[in-house]
């Protein structure tokens, strides 16, 4: 599965504020570390689409992916709120209406990785469920 590795300047600048202020309807994403198990913190946009809510990872195959895979569940927080959910994977094939709907919400922010990724398959998308 393909990655986009974030530029240095996201990682150290943008994503902490991104966390900080909510931008573009941000959250901080809470999971555990596949192998450490200690907490994991990202910044993620959710979207909801026909009813449910759901995690798009415009880089693919990212860590936070690879964590959610394993741990199956989180907490997303923000706005002094924190929801701990349980995730489930969606299946390629019902993946591209959710990408869409992500990119609307998401704009410009995600233009490029879905340029350089065009394939649905490279963009991991999880469904949440509130605990």
């Amino acid at each position: 599965m393909a990655y986009l590795r974030p530029p240095p300047f996201f990682l150290r600048i943008v994503d902490p504020l991104a966390m900080r202020f909510g931008f573009g309807g941000s959250r901080i994403l809470t999971v555990p570390g596949r192998l450490t198990r200690r907490p994991q913190r990202v910044p993620v946009i959710p979207v909801e689409h026909g009813g449910a809510r759901y995690l798009v990872s415009p880089r693919g195959d990212t860590h936070w992916v690879r964590n959610l895979r394993v741990s199956g569940q989180g907490t997303l927080g923000g706005r002094g709120s924190s929801e701990p959910f349980r995730a489930t994977e969606v299946p390629v094939g019902d993946r591209p209406p959710i990408i869409a709907a992500y990119r609307s919400v998401a704009g410009r922010a995600v233009k490029s990785q879905f340029e350089a990724l065009p394939d649905a398959a490279d963009h991991p998308v999880f469904r949440i469920d509130l605990s």
